[in-house]
């Protein structure tokens, strides 16, 4: 078995969970884990300093995954943990691990996304802006 990729943990956010988040069956919808995701991230990017404007080199999202673990349903408040794991030239693994609230011991979710710089004018990666490698390494 091998050992699991090393992760830095650098971000942490709440995020409420609306009442419109649930589906038919009671429960958030598998699909609202990915704007969970996609909330932290920007939270997370924000914090390391990326732009997300589009007028240049900004990060892009290159791949995106969850597994689910447990149900949450309303009301709740979940806490993602994203962690950075491997690092390349021009991109870097996040991982998020979600729990809620009222039991932040118990894991209900766990994600990943490739999060890859891109100029936008030609379309192809570009190597990771010294700051950006700076303040997740």
């Amino acid at each position: 078995m091998s050992e699991p990729p090393k992760r830095k943990l650098l971000h942490q956010c709440q995020l409420a969970v609306r009442w419109g988040d649930m589906d038919a069956y009671g429960h958030v919808n598998n699909a609202l884990y990915m704007r969970y995701l996609e909330e932290a991230r920007v939270q997370f990017l924000a914090s390391i300093g990326a732009t997300m404007n589009g007028n240049g080199t900004d990060p892009v999202i290159i791949s995106v995954g969850c597994t689910f673990l447990r149900p949450v349903s309303y009301p709740a408040t979940i806490i993602v943990k994203s962690y950075v794991g491997e690092i390349g030239r021009s991109s870097f693994m996040v991982w998020y691990e979600l729990s809620t609230t009222d039991n932040p011991d118990q894991l209900c979710s766990e994600g990943y996304s490739k999060v890859v710089w891109m100029d936008h004018n030609t379309g192809r990666s570009v190597a990771l802006p010294d700051t950006i490698r700076e303040n997740i390494s």
